[in-house]
C-alpha cells in the first residue's frame, strides 16, 4: 500500500478515537515511560507537543520534573529546538503548539532522548509520519536515542520504507515497549 493511503488509514484510525481514549492512552503510556529506564537515564529529553489526537506526553513534565525537556518549532523545512517553557508557546499555522522563535536555541547534539510523534509505527523502527520530512530531515543530526510514540491501533505490522526513511531504536505504545528489530530499511 503506498505511504499516502497507509497514512490516511492510520489518521482515520487515531481520529476516531474520543478525547476520553485519548487521554487514557497518554496516561497510560506516560506512567510506562516515567518508570523505563532508557527514558529515567536521559537528562535532556526532546518530546513534541500533541495536537490531532496524538498520544499527548505532557504529563512527563511533571512526573519527571528534573529532566531537560526540549519542543521543536518548525523553521522552513527544519526543526529548530528550544528549552520547554508553557508560557512561551505560540500556534504555528499547521495548528499545533510551538515554542517562541526567541527562546534559546538547543544544540541537537546535547539531546539524550527523542519522543518521536508519527502517524504510524511498526516493530522495525519504521515510522510513518504526516509527510513533511521535518524529522527524518533532523534525527541525523543527533545521536539521541529514538523513541517512537503511537496509539496500540496505530502499530503496525509492517510499513514502507525508503533509504531516507529514519528508524527507531524504539516505539513505545501505551500498552507495549518494542526494542526495534531493524537499523536500515531493507529496500
Amino acid at each position: 500500500m503506498k505511504k499516502s493511503k497507509l497514512r490516511a488509514h492510520f489518521r482515520a484510525l487515531r481520529e476516531s478515537l474520543s478525547a476520553e481514549e485519548v487521554a487514557a492512552a497518554s496516561a497510560a503510556l506516560c506512567h510506562r515511560l516515567a518508570t523505563w529506564p532508557i527514558l529515567t537515564g536521559a537528562n535532556t529529553i526532546l518530546t513534541y507537543l500533541a495536537f490531532r489526537g496524538e498520544i499527548d506526553p505532557a504529563p512527563l513534565f511533571a512526573l519527571l520534573p528534573d529532566k531537560h525537556w526540549v519542543v521543536p518549532r518548525v523553521e522552513g523545512t527544519r526543526l529548530m529546538l528550544h528549552p520547554y517553557d508553557p508560557a512561551r508557546l505560540v500556534r504555528h499555522r499547521y495548528g499545533m503548539l510551538e515554542p517562541a522563535a526567541d527562546l534559546p536555541l538547543v544544540d541537537p547534539q546535547a539531546v539524550d532522548l527523542v519522543l518521536v510523534p508519527g502517524v504510524a509505527f511498526d516493530p522495525q523502527g519504521g515510522r510513518l509520519g504526516f509527510g513533511g520530512g521535518f524529522y527524518d530531515s533532523f534525527l541525523p543530526t543527533t545521536p539521541a536515542i529514538r523513541v517512537g510514540i503511537t496509539h496500540d491501533c496505530c502499530l503496525a505490522r509492517r510499513l514502507p520504507c525508503k533509504e531516507h526513511d529514519q528508524r527507531m531504536d524504539w516505539v513505545v505504545t501505551p500498552t507495549r515497549i518494542l526494542r526495534c528489530t531493524a537499523t536500515a530499511c531493507p529496500e
